[in-house]
């Protein structure tokens, strides 16, 4: 089994030291600053570049730079996400993003894990779990999203959270780590 294939099946694989990882991250972080370096006016170049980038085409999204990824192509979105300025998704595992879902500035979706002993992170060892939000999701400002994590749908969480369990539906959650603080009515504003 190749270090991509150890990656996408959850496994512990070489991140650092494989040439093809290597190679595929070289080229979205070209595709990124492309992005990055691409007048927020020139609207139709931006979503060609997107569209490269995730290897698919979506319509109704909004992406503002600057913006990075490692793959893109394991990053997967609904209709009508908005990723507000200065995002980073560490995609080593696939990201899934809800329709209607707000990511505040400076955000972070993080599937990375690193052994505990220096040792044997040392030697690039790294691996990746899967994160999922999930519709009607609004991160604020700052907020981490660490691996593994499910983030139900209609959830809130508050600018500065780190995000280290799974949340369920409807819930308003903050603090580091995020906690619930309370449920969230959809009957009332």
């Amino acid at each position: 089994m190749n270090e991509k294939a150890k990656m996408l099946a959850g496994e512990w694989y070489d991140a650092n030291y494989d040439s093809a990882l290597n190679k595929e991250r070289i080229r979205a972080k070209d595709l990124c600053f492309d992005l990055n370096h691409t007048k927020p006016s020139d609207i139709d170049q931006r979503h060609k570049i997107l569209n490269s980038l995730f290897n698919n085409e979506f319509s109704n999204i909004e992406i503002l730079s600057p913006f990075m990824v490692d793959y893109g192509y394991n990053i997967s979105l609904g209709d009508s996400v908005f990723i507000n300025h200065d995002c980073y998704l560490m995609d080593c595992a696939l990201i899934s993003i809800g329709d209607n879902t707000f990511i505040g500035p400076k955000c972070g979706l993080y599937t990375a894990n690193h052994p505990l002993k220096a040792i044997v992170r040392n030697k690039g060892l790294e691996q990746a779990l899967p994160i999922t939000i999930g519709n009607n999701v609004w991160l604020g400002a700052n907020v981490s999203v660490l691996p593994g994590v499910t983030i139900g749908d209609g959830v809130v969480v508050s600018a500065g959270s780190i995000v280290t369990k799974n949340i369920s539906d409807n819930q308003l959650v903050m603090g580091a780590p995020a906690k619930v603080v309370k449920s969230i009515n959809n009957n009332e504003k």
